[in-house]
């Protein structure tokens, strides 16, 4: 259970400050990112901090799961209801056994021999949960060897 503390958010302002932030770490790695703050209706009710949390927490994925150069584009755009949040990156992609698994609580996707990668399986089981407590939705499609794309949906009203 969280406690929300909820205000109006701007969501495409949230989704600009969080790419600005991860920019650094990905043009030092070659990487490009882009956002593409396509709603019409921005304005949503949330928790300004744990929404800042999600978006940061998806970028930073994209990120460290790519090798190479990371190609990440972060969209927004409007849904009747709400707002769709999509991150793509071009990054090393899942199994699906591994899809069913990755909201999981402490769940890693096996990177190989691969030791640089960070973490202790919490960041998207919390995404999971913080989107759910906004009474919203997460999904993934993402194939092994060529990135995932990662479309949260938040409701404009958590009380509708």
């Amino acid at each position: 259970d969280f406690d929300l503390k909820l205000t109006d958010v701007n969501i495409n302002d949230v989704v600009f400050q969080a790419s600005e932030n991860a920019r650094l770490k990905i043009v030092q790695r070659d990487g490009s990112i882009r956002a593409k703050l396509d709603a019409k209706f921005p304005q949503i009710e949330g928790d300004l901090t744990h929404i800042s949390n999600i978006v940061h927490n998806l970028l930073d994925n994209a990120e460290k799961y790519s090798e190479g150069a990371p190609d990440i584009t972060i969209s927004t755009y409007n849904e009747e209801n709400g707002v769709i949040l999509e991150v793509a990156d071009n990054g090393i992609g899942m199994s699906k056994d591994a899809i069913k698994h990755i909201f999981d609580k402490f769940y890693r996707v096996h990177t190989g021999n691969r030791h640089d990668v960070k973490g202790f399986g919490l960041g998207l089981s919390y995404v999971k949960a913080l989107v759910s407590a906004h009474n919203g939705t997460v999904q993934v499609q993402s194939e092994l060897g060529k990135g995932s794309t990662f479309k949260v949906f938040l409701p404009f009203k958590i009380s509708d």
